[in-house]
């Protein structure tokens, strides 16, 4: 359930361990949203960009790496993240995170402005990359 845009205070962890979806929008307001994801064993988000869209990514649960490609779509930056690590992704910049655990890596990510629709759950990966074939808006029309 997407409980944006009303004020909201949420226990993110434990949402974040409790999610069983590749991504879940749990707000989404006119200028930020944060979604929870659930990546399974040497599983990835996959490379992606957002054009207008900063991005902040932080592990709750798990290991993995992130990778950033300073010029172009080729990752030339690791880094190793863990419980409680987070990146910044600027607007633009090319992105992946791998899961090199065992276990289901969970994230939080924030997205300013918002990327996906509003409520928008995509249970697997696969569904996300459909979806991402005919996204149209991120959900925040009544914003305008």
């Amino acid at each position: 359930m997407d409980y944006g845009p009303a004020p909201y205070t949420a226990p993110i962890e434990q949402m974040a361990m409790k999610n069983r979806n590749f991504r879940t929008a749990i707000w989404t307001g006119c200028h930020l949203q944060m979604t929870l994801m659930c990546i399974p064993p040497c599983g990835e988000i996959g490379l992606e960009v957002h054009e207008d869209t900063d991005q902040y990514i932080r592990v709750e649960q798990g290991n993995a790496v992130a990778k950033i490609a300073g010029c172009g779509n080729q990752p030339d930056f690791h880094q190793r993240m863990c419980k409680g690590d987070a990146i910044f992704i600027p607007a633009g910049t090319w992105h992946n995170v791998v899961n090199t655990g065992k276990d289901s890596l969970k994230l939080s990510s924030i997205y300013a402005p918002p990327h996906h629709r509003r409520g928008t759950v995509h249970r697997t990966k696969a569904d996300a990359q459909r979806a991402e074939e005919y996204h149209t808006g991120n959900g925040t029309e009544q914003c305008n």
